[in-house]
């Protein structure tokens, strides 16, 4: 620490702190600004925040703007001298000459910094004559969420430094010189054409409304702000939602949260006018004579309760089932898997996770003993190489993804493995573009290499491993040439990536779907977990293995015990000992064995012998794979319940269906894809004739005889913490805005790192796996040559059941089939013409769009539309571990739809 002083009084300062940032400390918001923003690096373009500073005590002092200026040891610093005082309210005249005064109309009265800064410096009048505004042009109105009116524009640069430093998309720029300099959108295009990517970053970001969108989010007219957390991907953004009169105005992201900074994508932001939206369930309903009749909720209880009871007494509770919800709380996961188990008395309970990143579960915990990231998204800024393996983070997980690319840009070496090139690619030093479906042999290819270049961590193996030796010995066995001619990767390339993460001292993975989702899935998150142990990058910041989550509380849904194998806090239900713990708990006799996955539910529902299953918010009728099988297994049934907020494609195929509550409607926790548990706060009452979830499961569970408390997030937390080891210190009221990072010991203390000293089972394990072809491609590959391969588009999420209800829809309207140049002109098929794609499950029809993101060879499509219902030609492959679904190789033929072809 140094010392400078602020009006003659000493104080200290830290190393680098900037003239602002040392006054705002000490003294507080004294110093007004207006182009300084909390998550924007300084700039200094206003010169509002100008402060007198002298080298000595009574030495002549000099202007200097405070934003970026760092303290100089033994400097005098006058924030607010008659002569700064002065110039700010010169500066803050010559803006307003060319700013239209309309601060009573205009949408940011009250909450306009300009307006503020005005009043701060004393402006009761422009001495300065009004000249013709140089922006005085149409408001650009173009797009479904973003606006503009350039005449507000004060030339801050904010949106511009937003949409660079924040989103990295570099869509905004100043054009211009002069009076002439103006705010342009691309290539002076309106916000509809350009690559704006409707994050929101720049309307936040400006500090009038010369950018702001169509909800008016920075006015003041709401009476009421609650913080809250995305429903939507694993990254767990926090929202400030602004109500009035039980209704939404708008969102912002808050700057203080310690997981987004202010930052927020398109979802988050703006798409949430699903909450009120005509289609929304209100009622419970009873399918009578293939029609849906609207019923009170004890009627449909009863017969809820009813027919499970029968079921149960004829058949055995083992014929009833239950798949939770990863867009519902933690407390309600909780209280679901603990009505299927004890109340109805099985272990059949399963949930999304299933589908999406089982296998990053038991992976780790096969090698690690935790089946969690092991570090933090924030570690992003120490790292010193990032590797992404099949996840596209810039559309999936946006705020990380953009993180990463920031990184990336910066200079941080980046390896993408991924048969898509990206976004994230076009950023990386290496991309492997591997053919789907061969992670196992291009990983077992980077293993090689780093073991035969000598750049393992030897202590770190000989002192947190075991098994090494046998691993080591076969990985020298590997034939390259096989696995080169397999993964379609020149072995220079792998052997180039596998140096550049080996030879980084902090080095940190992370991976999606495109790893789980494979026949082979879990044995690739292991060899995941190898490469970080080969090398030493455990344990410590800037390192780790990192999943990028799929939905908002993937993570939560596992750890409450929404899996057949394991109940709340991942204890295994086959250990006698774990069984009597839970018996003990819940005051009830449980099974004592495994129950079925849910694509194990789906057959022995086919077979006759599952009669009945309960579904919360999942639409498995249209995102499960095989669509047909699907839906013959659920037609089966003698009774399904579905828990919605909409009439989904499985909520028509049911017996009962139950209106829900959105996560703007009831409070809770989520956890994110960093083990960060979050309060979930309501923001506005439940739609009437809505129940929030966890209270719909609590009132089935008193009425089939189980005795169980109002939802009460608080007291559920308190019944978690009791039952779940890590999360034994979690208390509601302690949670705080930012939450806390599991394991959470008893006195609160939370871990932002995992296996600091030790992994859960003692020492990491090591595995060793030969690449094996998937069955889809065995079986298939000779009539259906293609492979397709499915993922997700930044404006709508897995079915779309939300966001298909918002504006999004107008910014992505369909699904659409990416085919690579070569291929499309072999089958004479054009960019915009409908293409038939056939499996050996069926087919359906969909528009091209030439790309080559892809290879040739390589199909790639979303499954956002059920008019296009992608799933009925996915296949019934799946992990072999963990019974993942493998979405990302299905074996596939292409042609021209017979007479149908694309607009003009």
């Amino acid at each position: 620490m140094s010392t400078a002083y602020i009006n003659d009084k000493a104080y200290e300062f830290e190393a680098g702190e900037t003239i602002l940032n040392f006054v705002k400390r000490v003294h507080g918001d004294v110093v007004p600004t207006l182009c300084d923003a909390p998550n924007l690096d300084p700039f200094g373009s206003c010169r509002v925040c100008s402060v007198d500073v002298a080298l000595e005590k009574g030495g002549g002092t000099r202007k200097q703007a405070s934003c970026h200026t760092p303290v100089m040891e033994g400097s005098y610093i006058y924030p607010n001298s008659e002569s700064v005082q002065k110039l700010r309210k010169n500066i803050i005249e010559l803006v307003l000459t060319d700013h239209p005064l309309d601060c009573l109309t205009c949408e940011v009265n009250g909450n306009c910094e300009l307006q503020d800064v005005a009043a701060e410096v004393g402006i009761r009048e422009v001495r300065y004559p009004e000249g013709k505004n140089h922006l005085d042009r149409e408001k650009d109105m173009s797009h479904p969420y973003m606006t503009s009116d350039l005449s507000k524009c004060i030339n801050c640069y904010r949106c511009v430094r937003a949409c660079d430093e924040v989103q990295g998309q570099f869509v905004l720029s100043m054009a211009g010189r002069g009076f002439e300099s103006r705010i342009v959108k691309g290539a002076d295009s309106s916000f509809l054409d350009s690559d704006c990517v409707s994050c929101g970053a720049c309307a936040q970001a400006c500090p009038t409304s010369a950018i702001s969108d169509v909800f008016q989010s920075k006015s003041v007219v709401g009476n009421e702000t609650t913080r809250t957390v995305c429903t939507y991907c694993g990254v767990g953004c926090n929202l400030d939602v602004s109500t009035k009169d039980g209704s939404i105005l708008g969102i912002q992201a808050p700057f203080d949260a310690e997981v987004n900074q202010g930052h927020t994508c398109l979802k988050g932001r703006y798409a949430f006018k699903f909450y009120n939206h005509p289609e929304r369930l209100t009622s419970p309903m009873i399918k009578r004579n293939g029609e849906f009749e609207k019923v009170s909720w004890d009627e449909a209880y009863d017969y809820i309760a009813d027919k499970l009871n029968a079921i149960k007494e004829e058949h055995g509770a083992d014929a009833l089932s239950g798949i939770s919800s990863s867009r519902c709380t933690n407390e309600e996961n909780y209280l679901m898997q603990k009505f299927i188990r004890a109340v109805l008395g099985t272990n059949n309970i399963d949930g999304c996770a299933r589908v999406c990143h089982s296998p990053t579960a038991l992976g780790m915990q096969r090698t690690f003993g935790t089946g969690a990231a092991t570090n933090s998204i924030d570690d992003i800024k120490d790292t010193k190489c990032m590797m992404v393996i099949g996840a596209n983070p810039t559309k999936a997980h946006p705020v990380t993804g953009a993180k990463i690319k920031q990184k990336a840009m910066k200079g941080t070496p980046l390896i993408v493995i991924d048969p898509y090139k990206t976004e994230i690619a076009r950023y990386a030093n290496h991309h492997l573009q591997l053919r789907p479906g061969t992670n196992v042999a291009i990983l077992n290819m980077m293993l090689y290499y780093i073991v035969t270049n000598n750049l393992v961590d030897q202590d770190f193996i000989q002192n947190r491993t075991e098994g090494f030796d046998d691993f080591k010995a076969n990985i020298l066995k590997l034939d390259i040439d096989r696995l080169e001619k397999i993964t379609g990767v020149a072995r220079e390339e792998v052997r180039a990536a596998a140096i550049t993460y080996a030879s980084a001292t902090e080095a940190m993975s992370f991976h999606g779907l495109g790893v789980t989702e494979h026949s082979q899935g879990t044995f690739t998150v292991m060899q995941i977990a190898e490469l970080a142990m080969i090398t030493g990058n455990i344990g410590r910041r800037g390192v780790g293995v990192n999943p990028l989550r799929g939905q908002n509380n993937v993570q939560g849904s596992a750890d409450m015990g929404v899996q057949p194998h394991q109940g709340a806090g991942y204890m295994d239900i086959n250990d006698p000992e774990v069984v009597k713990r839970y018996e003990q708990f819940y005051g009830v006799d449980l099974p004592d064995y495994e129950g079925l996955k849910i694509p194990q539910m789906f057959d022995a529902a086919i077979e006759g012998k599952l009669k009945a299953s309960w579904i919360i918010g999942e639409d498995v009728a249209q995102t499960d794979p095989n669509t047909q099988k699907v839906v013959k297994a659920l037609s089966n049934l003698d009774l399904l319940v579905v828990q919605e907020l909409f009439m989904t494609e499985t909520a028509k195929l049911a017996d009962v269906v139950l209106p829900g509550a959105s996560f703007l409607e009831k409070s809770g926790t989520f956890t994110n894809g960093e083990r960060r548990v979050q309060r979930v706060n309501a923001a506005v009452e439940p739609l009437p004739g809505t129940k929030a979830d966890g209270q719909i499961i609590v009132d089935i569970m008193n009425r089939m005889g189980y005795k169980q408390a109002d939802y009460d997030p608080k007291v559920m937390l308190e019944e978690i913490s009791q039952i779940v080891p890590f999360f034994a210190g979690i208390k509601w009221e302690e949670l705080g805005e930012n939450g806390k990072q599991w394991p959470v010991s008893p006195d609160g203390t939370d871990t932002q790192i995992l296996h600091q000293e030790t992994f859960k089972i003692g020492k990491g394990k090591f595995f060793s796996f030969d690449f094996e072809e998937s069955q889809e491609i065995v079986e298939n590959a000779k009539d259906f040559p293609f492979i397709l391969t499915t993922v997700r588009e930044l404006e709508h999420y897995n079915c779309g059941a939300m966001t298909r209800r918002t504006a999004n829809v107008e910014l992505l309207k369909e699904d659409v089939l990416i085919i690579h140049p070569d291929d499309a002109a072999s089958k004479n098929i054009k960019d915009g013409d409908m293409v038939c794609i056939s499996s050996a499950r069926g087919k359906i029809d969909i528009k091209a769009k030439l790309s080559e993101d892809v290879k040739p060879g390589i199909l790639s499509t979303t499954f956002h539309f059920p008019e296009i219902m992608v799933n009925n030609i996915t296949s019934d492959v799946h992990d072999s571990e963990a019974m993942c679904p493998e979405y990302k190789v299905v074996s596939v033929d292409i042609r021209k739809s017979k007479g149908v072809y694309a607009k003009a």
